[in-house]
């Protein structure tokens, strides 16, 4: 069972800010929980930043008692609230923040989200020399150095309850359904949920796919004696995807109906592993800070925590797990 790294030394941290960053992601709750109870419970005061990089920039923090974070590992979104801010990707901005937190006597910072707040993090680290850590949340599972991020597994499981209601009325209708899953830039979230599901074909931004592909798929179910399909797609870079596969399975005289399944991947109370998964990342973030590391993210490879320099991970995006694809044609062959 996955298990957190703890610090068992002498530490000279005394107090520790939490924000929440980027799109929202089930379990960030339960991850601000295992924050603030673990810093309390070292004698380290703990304060939240509401609103992201915005909110810090605004000054929108307060101390967080035990109290604060009674009742919340069930609850999705973000009791701290998030945003993006395109502000932060300026230098004095950034610079600001960190004089902003000293002024109040916070000397580090947790951020929870995705890439592009790991970005915001690790510049803020290397040029004011504040202390950071990164905390994996994000449905996209798309971040370099960890195989899980908190929010997926519930994505995940969201977008397979739905896809087998659908499958329901595929079957009774005899059509092929275009289930459209979230991931602009990433199809873990799409790969994933095509395997559980069933799908005939999986179509990711990762990889070029012809129409005459997919029309195959669904012709080879047709003659293995299948009367309905399922195609899960990412959602990709440019609006409509779903709907252009559509209309090229109707060329190939295929009737196609859509389902954008959309934000409530994002919402909705997160699953069991979820909610462990970030307490047990959250507790080694604060640990790792006790420990005087920073400038680093926590994550998950082989079954073990492990911790990651910011500076890896903000240089690349976390490919799809090789040979999963070629297993998912397998499966659907």
């Amino acid at each position: 069972m996955l298990a957190p790294i703890l610090h068992k030394g002498k530490s000279k941290v005394k107090s520790i800010a939490v924000l929440t960053s980027g799109g929202d992601a089930p379990g960030m709750n339960a991850a601000i929980r295992a924050v603030v109870r673990t810093a309390i419970s070292h004698e380290v005061a703990v304060y939240g930043v509401a609103k992201g990089y915005s909110g810090l920039l605004e000054g929108r923090i307060q101390r967080l008692s035990a109290g604060s974070v009674a009742n919340i590992i069930q609850r999705g979104g973000t009791i701290l609230k998030t945003d993006r801010c395109p502000a932060f990707y300026e230098k004095s901005a950034r610079r600001e923040a960190a004089n902003l937190m000293r002024r109040q006597g916070i000397e580090s910072l947790i951020v929870i989200g995705g890439d592009g707040s790991y970005k915001g993090a690790h510049y803020l680290e290397t040029e004011n020399d504040f202390p950071v850590i990164g905390i994996p949340g994000t449905i996209d599972n798309d971040i370099p150095g960890t195989e899980d991020t908190i929010g997926f597994d519930t994505s995940v499981n969201t977008a397979i309850e739905a896809i087998d209601r659908i499958r329901d009325t595929a079957n009774s209708h005899d059509r092929v359904f275009i289930v459209e899953v979230m991931g602009r830039s990433s199809g873990h979230i799409a790969l994933q949920v095509g395997i559980g599901g069933g799908a005939e074909r999986i179509i990711v931004p990762e990889l070029p796919e012809t129409w005459k592909g997919v029309s195959k798929a669904v012709d080879r179910g047709i003659k293995r004696g299948k009367t309905s399909s399922i195609i899960v797609v990412a959602e990709g870079p440019k609006p409509g995807l779903a709907f252009r596969v559509a209309k090229q399975l109707e060329k190939g005289g295929h009737s196609g109906k859509v389902c954008i399944l959309g934000h409530i991947q994002r919402g909705g109370t997160p699953t069991a592993h979820d909610r462990f998964l970030a307490s047990v990342l959250a507790t080694s973030a604060v640990h790792c800070l006790l420990a005087g590391k920073s400038n680093l993210a926590v994550g998950v490879l082989n079954g073990q925590v492990v911790r990651v320099p910011l500076a890896e991970i903000v240089r690349h995006r976390r490919p799809l797990p090789e040979g999963l694809m070629l297993m998912a044609a397998d499966l659907a062959s």
